[in-house]
């Protein structure tokens, strides 16, 4: 094959004149569709943003260069400081020693569609167009050329090529790269006498600020000839080696880097084993005699259950369970559509229609796989889904597994949806998605308008109430009985939250449920729930019914909680069980949480990310059983712990 028959596709995105992603492949000209198709769908999926301007260039490369691949070695460092030593370390061989300026003007590069030219000794930025910077351009892995191969984002290979080509550019000495991607946190530092050296952790998870920076030694009158064969000389890097076939790269490297940064982030997990059942308390420890345990077992008083309404330890509902599992087994033996319904399943669904006030329900093995299930099957590639931006996980996930076109609107903000709403006539279908009550800030859907602009734009209106279910509305039954109003279209829930049991459904129409029935993949491959699971959920629905007043007394104990939180200077607000209290650094929230630990009060951090970065908090979630002596003592724990003593007046989540 000639030259004359390789194509160049390059790739620049920006939004509001700020570039957010930008690559390129040299590929034949059979390879030149499926390229461009590639390269557009990265520019739109990319970390820093939804770009407003794409600019795609087809061009033929002309004579090619071809290079031998820097030779590649890891090191792997555990934390973003540890990788600035190391990158000096490997610099200082080059005479370069300012590493840590050259590192402050990365704050710099995150804008600029090409890298910096630093002159290596002063400093001195040498690019012809500061604002725009130094494009090296016309580069791609032979194995473009060779396989006509279009694929998607391989940092690694496409680092090492661009590296390669840098490093043979006249008068450049070295290179130091941070990725711009706020999640990806391994850089690399270049020169020709020590090859491509990636450093695992060279920047904090989350931290947007990156680029290329360039050091230059030489004459000045040979910038001009450094810049062109970066932007002009086409350039074919061979022998790339597989990241998995460097010498000193060992498998777990990289995961255990990440966990590192976790760790020094403050974002860390762990799972917590409580030895008793859930409930407004629990023993941290295993009930074994001295001197195996300690004298005095910490009690710590519970806030952080969804078990709100203290059903899964009821003797009706744990009664319940334990005869199903002597009737029908521990477990389903198969999926709903083979072995897996029995009389359980079909009862519990009758009553949580009946309950919901819909025509029919169908149970799930839990709620992620309802709203993972749901959206999926109703909406496909040609359909619109409409989000609110905090919705739950499994909402988000069960959008992007449908294929369809996925538009997020602000959170509450019903303007903003219908105006989403009104550039989506062209789709076949249309589906809006929201929590009923969200499961961070404890906030709620307002119902009676949100299912007004559904039905004014001919919208499928769907609602998740995993938090609503048993603690909104006079008895529980959630948002609509709540606002005294109709239904939406479609309601999920779960079993596993106020009704102490495990599972997820959806409550709708007959056809809706039929509908599902053949087409919901998570429904149709997956093991039914455990009868034992089923006759709970029951039970504890009839428990619900019998007992409204357990809803009554969980809106005191929130109010009063609340309450005694304003008295200490912690001005929060819920329309839920749910109590975000603000701290802002992920650190320091989880030095709070430790802290109240040591005090008896179990309150979770919610961290990154499940919120945003530098939002996080402290998240109680109160139960009906608690006492006011119990949520008095919890919020003087909670303010005398705060880290800034106490939130601003005024703070709400």
């Amino acid at each position: 094959m000639s030259e004359k028959d390789y194509y160049s596709v390059k790739m620049r995105a920006s939004a509001s004149g700020t570039h957010i992603s930008g690559a390129e492949k040299i590929v034949p000209a059979a390879a030149v569709p499926r390229t461009v198709s590639q390269l557009a769908e990265r520019a739109l999926t990319h970390a820093k943003g939804v770009p407003d301007f794409i600019n795609l260039k087809i061009e033929r490369p002309g004579e090619v260069l071809r290079l031998p691949s820097l030779p590649v070695t890891t090191n792997v460092t555990a934390t973003a400081a540890e990788g600035r030593v190391r990158a000096a370390a490997l610099l200082k061989d080059a005479g370069i020693v300012r590493i840590d300026e050259i590192m402050s003007l990365f704050r710099e590069t995150y804008a600029m569609r090409g890298a910096m030219l630093l002159d290596a000794d002063t400093l001195e930025r040498l690019e012809p167009d500061p604002v725009r910077g130094v494009r090296a351009t016309y580069m791609d892995d032979a194995e473009s050329l060779l396989k006509g191969t279009a694929s998607g984002k391989n940092h690694y290979a496409e680092a090492i090529v661009l590296a390669t080509k840098v490093q043979h550019a006249p008068g450049i000495v070295g290179e130091i790269c941070v990725s711009d991607d706020p999640d990806y946190v391994t850089g690399y530092v270049a020169t020709r006498a020590i090859g491509y050296q990636r450093i695992t952790v060279i920047k904090e998870k989350g931290d947007p600020c990156g680029g290329r920076i360039f050091l230059y030694r030489g004459p000045r009158e040979r910038v001009p000839e450094t810049v062109a064969f970066l932007e002009k000389t086409p350039v074919v890097v061979e022998d790339v080696p597989v990241l998995g076939a460097v010498a000193a790269e060992r498998r777990w490297d990289g995961l255990a880097a990440d966990l590192e940064v976790r760790r020094s982030a403050g974002l860390y997990r762990t799972c917590r084993t409580l030895h008793s059942a859930t409930g407004p308390t629990c023993d941290l420890h295993p009930s074994t005699p001295p001197p195996l345990r300690p004298s005095h077992p910490p009690t710590l008083l519970v806030l952080s259950s969804n078990d709100y309404l203290d059903l899964a330890r009821d003797p009706r509902v744990t009664g319940a369970a334990a005869e199903a599992a002597r009737t029908w087994g521990a477990g389903s033996g198969g999926s709903r559509l083979t072995t897996g319904t029995q009389p359980p399943h079909v009862a519990l669904e009758r009553h949580l229609a009946a309950f919901k006030g819909t025509e029919d329900a169908m149970v799930y093995a839990t709620g992620y796989m309802a709203n993972v299930g749901v959206i999926s099957a109703l909406a496909k590639k040609g359909d619109a889904i409409l989000s609110d931006e905090l919705n739950h996980a499994s909402i988000i996930d069960g959008c992007r597994l449908s294929g369809a076109d996925v538009i997020v609107y602000r959170h509450a903000d019903l303007d903003d949806l219908a105006h989403k709403l009104a550039g989506c006539r062209e789709h076949r279908r249309r589906l809006v998605v929201s929590d009923a009550v969200f499961s961070m800030d404890g906030d709620c859907l307002d119902l009676p308008r949100f299912l007004a602009v559904c039905q004014a734009h001919d919208a499928f209106s769907m609602i998740d109430e995993a938090h609503s279910t048993g603690v909104l509305g006079a008895t529980g039954r959630g948002l609509a009985e709540r606002f005294g109003c109709g239904h939406p279209d479609i309601t999920l829930g779960t079993l596993s939250k106020a009704l102490g049991a495990e599972g997820g459904f959806v409550c709708g129409s007959h056809t809706l449920v039929e509908y599902l029935r053949n087409t919901s993949r998570s429904f149709i491959f997956s093991t039914a729930p455990g009868a034992p699971a089923m006759a709970a959920a029951e039970a504890a629905l009839a428990v619900l019914e019998q007992e409204p007043g357990r809803v009554g007394r969980l809106r005191d104990n929130v109010a009063f909680f609340v309450a005694e939180l304003a008295k200490r200077g912690l001005a929060v607000k819920t329309d839920s069980a749910i109590v975000p209290i603000p701290v802002g650094d992920e650190r320091r929230a989880l030095a709070a949480s430790a802290a109240l630990q040591e005090r008896g009060f179990l309150i979770p951090a919610i961290r990154y990310p499940t919120v945003a970065k530098g939002q996080a908090r402290l998240r109680a979630a109160v139960m009906s059983a608690h006492t006011k002596e119990q949520l008095a003592s919890a919020a003087e724990a909670i303010a005398a712990n705060h880290p800034d003593g106490v939130c601003p007046r005024g703070t709400s989540m």
